[in-house]
């Protein structure tokens, strides 16, 4: 066994979408870290899906990006297709989506990663986490290497105790080709972390010139979407992608053969993620739908492989094939990549806290899929968080902390440590209690000013978000002072605004004294006027909850202590150890009366 000579503030383990944003964000803080992955080549794979965002999850990019993480300009710069999503809807539900090209973006994300300052990239399998009187020293790999550092960020991804199936054969692996990673599992449970299993799977993938695609419905790319609130990148040649259905036929075979899906036989101990099922599971949940929508996305721009979204299957691959084949369009596709499941290990929650460092270990913090998450852009974020929480802690700062009603990321960690999860965590705008306030378009205005205090954002990208803010609010302004004729009525620019038929692109055509200050900028003045009713109501019902949220409970707070509260939210509140009284009343078995009286008690 050999000691790396040097220690560093950060380790980061597994170079996934939690670990990339995790080592960038510590390393642009200015703190020393170390990025240690199984494989060198992998660092940013796309595991499952070629795709960046989509409903709620393009909100995530755009937080990150505006916080000076990397994943949206990683996007945009790789990205093949655009699109906005529930465009026919509300803005608070309008979400970017990019295709990407999958190995573009992998290894744009190395090579960015390599550039960094301040961090060190290295090959190299953990096997153990060492530590002394509950606090983290070290780290030990199976190559025969300790590396010594302050604090540890684990993004295990679905490494860990990795379980591949493919009907009622099944391997170890963390995904298809790669190996899991058994001992980390083992290191954890012996410093007294609670492990469960959780199950994902990914779908088929086929070879383009074997699908018959004028059966299909082409999806072609969008203009104007992007993930990132800085200059834009030179694009990618943008592609289509394609529509089809599952129909009668294909759920006949399906249903025929559920007893050899090791989802049904019982071979699968690990729970799915709800709102991602497998194919077989959609057909059992909505038996009375007679067809599911299926989209056949390109992989990239240099391969002829093809992703089949909505399919996801962990079938044997004979009736996989025959069951392909009823698809129109794919009546004589090949099947390039078998759909698969795959169970791995992760942490039960109620072991971290909002800063995502572990409450029976001080100075490791768990991101990504370890903390019972499923899905690229919510690795990220946590990743984000985790790596500037580390860095602030090696610098003896105070740590970050985003509130639900400022950030999706914020709502998504809350949910976390206050909820118990018997599935994958996925996020969708239906967690957010304030989504109007929280939409995609202005994450910038929301944390930039975060990002810049961290020092993850420099000082041009915070003048032009200055500057971007003077221009919306003049704009306000004059649209809510200036009066003109309409109709034989005098009002105002923004009461003409609010009625259903204008824009801000229609006033623009039709008034030609009003400035058109680009884009982004018109859209945000016309959302804040629309929508400001709405928006003065939440930012209302905020206030009205920050005394929950700015009441702070002790690290170290005595429940016992407190005479009247239920056995149940006893047990709970001593299990979750919320951070404020806010935290403590979203627990599941807390109830209102029982807030009322820890309020009580915590003021005397």
């Amino acid at each position: 066994m050999w000691t790396y000579p040097e220690t560093f503030d950060v380790i980061v383990i597994g170079g996934g979408h939690a670990g990339c944003e995790a080592a960038h964000a510590a390393a642009r803080m200015g703190v020393s870290v170390l990025l240690l992955t199984m494989n060198l080549d992998t660092i940013g794979k796309m595991s499952c899906n070629p795709s960046i965002g989509g409903t709620a999850k393009g909100h995530i990019v755009r937080e990150i990006d505006a916080l000076g993480g990397i994943m949206g300009k990683i996007a945009d710069r790789t990205a093949i297709q655009f699109r906005m999503l529930n465009a026919s809807k509300g803005p608070a539900v309008w979400s970017p989506r990019a295709q990407s090209d999958k190995n573009a973006y992998q290894l744009d994300m190395k090579f960015f990663l390599e550039k960094t300052p301040h961090l060190t990239i290295k090959q190299g399998t953990i096997i153990s986490i060492n530590v002394e009187k509950k606090i983290f020293r070290q780290v030990t790999t199976q190559e025969g290497i300790t590396y010594k550092a302050k604090t540890l960020i684990l993004s295990a991804g679905t490494f860990m105790r990795g379980l591949l199936h493919i009907g009622t054969a099944n391997h170890p692996g963390g995904r298809f080709g790669d190996k899991s990673s058994n001992q980390l599992s083992l290191s954890l449970e012996n410093l007294g972390f609670k492990l469960q299993r959780f199950k994902t799977g990914t779908p088929p993938r086929l070879h383009l010139a074997s699908i018959d695609l004028s059966k299909t419905e082409e999806q072609p790319s969008e203009e104007g979407v992007a993930f990132s609130f800085d200059q834009q990148e030179k694009k990618l040649p943008q592609i289509s992608c394609y529509i089809t259905y599952t129909n009668e036929k294909t759920q006949k075979i399906i249903e025929n053969n559920l007893h050899l899906s090791p989802l049904y036989s019982g071979i699968i101990q690990g729970v799915g993620p709800r709102y991602c099922p497998s194919i077989e599971h959609k057909f059992v949940r909505f038996k009375d739908k007679k067809r599911h929508q299926i989209f056949l996305e390109p992989e990239g721009l240099n391969t002829q492989e093809v992703y089949v979204n909505g399919l996801s299957s962990s079938l044997p691959f004979n009736i996989q094939y025959e069951m392909i084949q009823t698809i129109p369009g794919l009546e004589k596709s090949q099947i390039m990549r078998p759909a698969y499941a795959v169970e791995y290990d992760c942490v039960t929650s109620g072991q971290m806290t909002n800063t995502l460092e572990t409450k029976g270990i001080e100075n490791l913090f768990f991101s990504g899929q370890i903390n019972g998450t499923t899905g690229y852009e919510e690795a990220a974020a946590q990743g984000l968080i985790a790596g500037i929480n580390a860095a602030l802690k090696c610098k003896n700062r105070s740590p970050f902390i985003l509130n639900r009603s400022e950030s999706y990321i914020g709502v998504m960690i809350d949910d976390l440590i206050t909820k118990e999860l018997d599935e994958p965590y996925r996020m969708f705008t239906s967690r957010a209690e304030h989504r109007l306030l929280l939409r995609q378009d202005n994450a910038d205005l929301r944390l930039r000013a975060y990002g810049y205090a961290l020092g993850l954002i420099d000082e041009r990208q915070f003048k032009q978000l200055k500057q971007k803010e003077k221009k919306i609010q003049e704009g306000i302004s004059y649209l809510t002072k200036t009066h003109l004729s309409h109709n034989k009525k005098s009002m105002t620019f923004a009461k003409l605004l609010k009625q259903p038929q204008y824009s801000y692109q229609k006033l623009l055509e039709k008034y030609p004294q009003l400035i058109d200050q680009g884009e982004e900028i018109n859209r945000a003045i016309e959302i804040d006027l629309k929508y400001a009713g709405y928006i003065i109501r939440q930012k209302k019902i905020i206030e009205k909850q920050k005394t929950l949220e700015t009441f702070l409970i002790p690290k170290f707070f005595n429940y016992d202590a407190v005479v009247g509260l239920r056995n149940e939210a006893l047990e709970k509140l001593k299990k979750k150890c919320p951070y404020t009284l806010g935290q403590a009343a979203r627990i599941s078995g807390v109830s209102p009366a029982d807030i009322s009286i820890l309020m009580v008690f915590l003021k005397k």
